[in-house]
């Protein structure tokens, strides 16, 4: 399937958002050379918009679904408070590793907590209200994640949803994750708890703001 914008347009939009520095371009070398799936990695651009998302909402507490190695995470980290924290759950040790490493070396680092094992499991340990929600775990379970967090968020809170075009499968599923990305995407549309738009950044991203 042909990417969803140009890859000259992809290159424009880099070229004019703010870089994200070397700490995450090394991340982003490394997580190209070692995982076998480093298209599960946000890119630079929409790890920008997460930062800047963040501190738009002044969140102090935030949730990432999906760590993998810790970019997107990173990003999260940079916008929130300084006395904030980030909680990333996923289930991968391999991936969680190197996030690791890179939280360490990071000057944002000291705000994630890093939770290894089921999402759902890990969001039973919160406390609400949470500012900010960063949803690109299993496309499967996207609605559950929708429902358990949305409850959970503070009005005026933001959550993040990606992949929702999934390189335009969600128009018209076949596979358990594209049915889990369109279910999701219909049920938010039509949720009246939530203020949502969907962006063509990257595979698409929805941002909802808890009403």
């Amino acid at each position: 399937m042909a990417p969803l914008i140009p890859e000259e347009i992809e290159h424009y939009i880099s070229a004019h958002t703010t870089p994200q520095g070397e700490l995450l371009e090394r991340l982003r070398q490394e997580t190209q050379a070692r995982m076998a799936n480093p298209g599960m990695m946000v890119g630079a651009t929409e790890g920008r918009l997460l930062t800047i998302l963040a501190r738009l909402c002044n969140a102090r507490l935030a949730i990432e679904i999906g760590t993998f190695t810790g970019y997107s995470a990173l990003c999260i980290a940079e916008g929130i408070a300084d006395d904030g924290k980030l909680v990333t759950c996923d289930i991968d040790p391999d991936a969680v590793a190197i996030a690791q490493r890179y939280f360490a070396e990071s000057l944002y680092g000291h705000k994630i907590e890093l939770k290894l094992g089921p999402a759902l499991e890990s969001l039973d340990t919160l406390e609400p209200l949470i500012d900010f929600a960063f949803i690109d775990g299993d496309k499967e379970n996207y609605p559950a994640y929708w429902e358990k967090l949305v409850p959970m968020m503070r009005t005026g809170g933001l959550i993040i949803v990606d992949n929702v075009l999934w390189s335009g499968k969600a128009l018209n599923p076949v596979e358990p994750s594209d049915w889990g990305i369109s279910e999701l995407n219909a049920r938010v549309v039509k949720d009246e708890r939530v203020e949502a738009v969907m962006l063509s950044v990257r595979d698409g991203i929805t941002v909802a703001l808890k009403r």
